[in-house]
């Protein structure tokens, strides 16, 4: 295993990280006498197998069902100073009501503290609101770490990158969970923010929403030799210093082998990748044409400033990708929780919007006049049936 400084935290973090939403019994809280025995000898043969790799990052959340009471089945028995364990519990209207949840998840992971806290999901005003208000949850979240109950305090987000960006400049974290990756780019300038400011950054599931790499399509597969998807995703990622682990959301012991593998290149990564980037991108603009590819995003308004809440900028990134390199089931996934994720996933699908009033509001995009066909195209191609989150499940 490699691992890199959490930046202001001081934390030597391993490259990969052991996410905990995949392996647990059920998304919701239930009695833990009733977890199948089964299940609770693979999460802890999946934890023990990171462990035995390296991978000493066990990440989980509140959020995530039985996944915290599970753990502690396990972690109070490993030894705690090679361990360094990450909850993250969302915001609350309350400090008080935040804090009995901090303490239900301490309960629950059979800890005294956690290394990292994190407040889960400052997604847009509302969250943010709860997060930073005076009193709010950040106050609270620094209360915990007066009493030692957790080590440093940071937070995640899938919303806009206005909405990371302005809870990194507030200056009142250690570090943040974030998307970033190849086939998303969009969040580089809150990358940079939180590196300016000495922040870690966790890069939030870069197998399946980075493009649902553990079933990747033929063409991006055949583009990608001779590295994996999975692996050259990995080593884009790495190649930038201002990134520090990768979240490996694993459901069995197995799951971290292609990882493991792909630090063989770890030392030569912005080597190993430059031929395999070049004949992505090749290919992307022989689909979509170079203008397009090089500037598809300029000028694009987040969606509360477009008629309908139509959210052209993530429809035209899915469109992208789904055209240029046949993920088109990944297209699928992420399009059709629009409309149904709440603030997870903002905005809505383009089923149905005024071609006028989409030009206007996207006037500054170079595209403007073809936005329209796009959207019209993109919903043909991605269109299904409603998806939910894995935690509405």
């Amino acid at each position: 295993m490699r691992y890199r400084r959490f930046r202001k935290t001081g934390l030597q973090m391993p490259v990969f990280t052991c996410g905990g939403m995949r392996y647990q019994q059920s998304w919701q809280d239930m009695d833990p006498a009733t977890i199948p025995a089964e299940n609770q000898a693979n999460l802890e043969a999946t934890i023990l197998r990171a462990l035995e790799l390296g991978i000493n990052h066990i990440e989980t959340a509140r959020g995530y069902g039985t996944s915290e009471i599970q753990l502690g089945k396990l972690l109070p028995t490993l030894p705690r100073d090679k361990m360094i364990v990450q909850t993250k519990v969302g915001p609350c209207d309350t400090a008080a009501e935040f804090l009995k949840t901090c303490d239900l998840s301490l309960r629950n992971l059979g800890l005294e503290f956690v290394d990292l806290l994190s407040i889960h999901g400052i997604n847009d005003e509302k969250t943010y609101w709860q997060a930073m208000r005076p009193g709010g949850c950040l106050e609270a979240a620094r209360q915990l770490q007066a009493q030692g109950r957790a080590r440093h305090i940071g937070f995640s987000s899938h919303g806009s990158c206005y909405q990371i960006q302005r809870a990194i400049e507030s200056g009142g974290f250690d570090y943040v969970n974030l998307h970033w990756y190849f086939v998303n780019h969009l969040n580089w300038p809150a990358v940079v923010a939180a590196h300016k400011l000495d922040m870690g950054v966790f890069i939030i599931s870069p197998n399946d929403k980075g493009g649902k790499l553990y079933a990747p399509p033929d063409k991006l597969r055949q583009l990608c030799e001779p590295l994996s998807p999975m692996a050259f995703n990995n080593l884009y990622c790495l190649s930038r210093p201002e990134v520090h682990t990768l979240s490996v959301g694993a459901a069995r012991p197995s799951d971290f082998d292609e990882h493991d593998c792909s630090l063989e290149h770890y030392d030569r990564a912005a080597e190993i990748i430059a031929p395999v980037e070049a004949r992505l991108r090749d290919a992307m603009t022989s689909s979509l044409g170079a203008d397009w590819c090089a500037r598809w995003d300029e000028g694009l308004p987040e969606f509360w400033d477009i008629p309908g809440d139509i959210n052209v900028k993530e429809i035209c990134r899915l469109w992208t990708y789904a055209k240029g390199l046949d993920l088109v089931d990944f297209g699928k996934m992420r399009y059709n929780l629009l409309g149904t994720a709440g603030h997870w996933f903002p905005g809505q699908k383009a089923a149905s919007f005024d071609s006028t009033a989409i030009v206007q509001a996207c006037s500054g995009s170079p595209f403007a006049d073809r936005l329209p066909d796009i959207l019209r195209e993109a919903h043909s191609l991605l269109d299904d049936a409603p998806k939910k989150r894995l935690s509405q499940s």
